[in-house]
């Protein structure tokens, strides 16, 4: 019966440990450390996003996605039961996410396709944002309110009005990925466009920097670590020249972008 209750216990313990695994504990090459984040940093926040204990991406519907070999990890991260959280969308929703678990309601706000500046804080206090003759009107339709699924709701309006086009706009260059950091963005605009999230950074002794990439895609899936298809680990070399290869999107130069 000990026996019995210590393999018990040691499974439902290795289990608890497994479920709680997060960006910050995947592994690094031999020689590598990360780069210091600053306290509540939005870097910081990245590597505290909690991964799922399987490795399965599932499309918004519940289906499997039909290519499983792009991911290293998935993030557990909500995905909706719509076919909006696409790419740019997975950024928008790992920054919003950020600040809406640091109680920063104001610092919600994106940009739709139309150049609508879409803010949270006025999403709480019923203004809402319909679309008429082509153009994303502002009107106080609601009552004030709050919770968890107003900010789902805001999401799902942005996820339908933004884009890549709309990111990139809002972005800035980042002249050299040498100077790579946490919550960067990799980004085309177009139809089609496609944007991957840095989740993470590390570097050497010599200061030679690697990075981690996050990705949603077409249709809307869970947000996934990407797998370095040039590489036995998840990590991509910060020195790359030319055209960025992930798995199921090329980047050509000066695709590197900040908030």
């Amino acid at each position: 019966m000990k026996s019995f209750l210590l393999i018990l216990l040691t499974t439902v313990a290795a289990t608890a440990l497994y479920g709680q695994q997060k960006v910050v504990d995947i592994p690094l090459p031999a020689g590598y450390s990360r780069v210091a984040q600053e306290r509540h940093s939005f870097g910081e926040w990245l590597r505290s996003c909690t991964l799922k204990s399987d490795k399965i991406v599932y499309l918004y519907n519940g289906a499997l996605k039909k290519n499983q070999q792009a991911q290293y990890a998935v993030l557990n991260i909500p995905v909706g039961e719509k076919d909006l959280q696409q790419c740019a969308d997975a950024v928008i929703r790992l920054r919003a996410e950020y600040f809406y678990s640091s109680g920063r309601a104001e610092a919600i706000a994106f940009k739709a396709t139309d150049g609508t500046r879409m803010d949270y804080s006025g999403w709480l206090k019923g203004d809402r944002f319909l679309l008429q003759k082509g153009k994303l009107l502002r009107k106080r339709a609601a009552a004030p309110a709050q919770g968890r699924a107003l900010f789902e709701k805001y999401l799902e309006t942005v996820f339908a009005y933004a884009g890549t086009v709309s990111l990139s706009g809002e972005l800035k260059q980042v002249q050299t990925t040498k100077n790579i950091q946490p919550g960067d963005v990799f980004i085309q605009g177009g139809s089609p466009g496609h944007a991957v999230i840095v989740m993470d950074v590390a570097q050497n002794r010599s200061g030679k920097k690697i990075f981690l990439l996050a990705q949603s895609y077409m249709p809307a899936q869970n947000i996934h670590i990407l797998k370095n298809p040039a590489a036995t680990t998840p990590w991509y070399d910060a020195d790359y020249s030319g055209k960025l290869y992930t798995p199921e999107w090329v980047f050509g130069e000066g695709a590197l972008k900040r908030w």
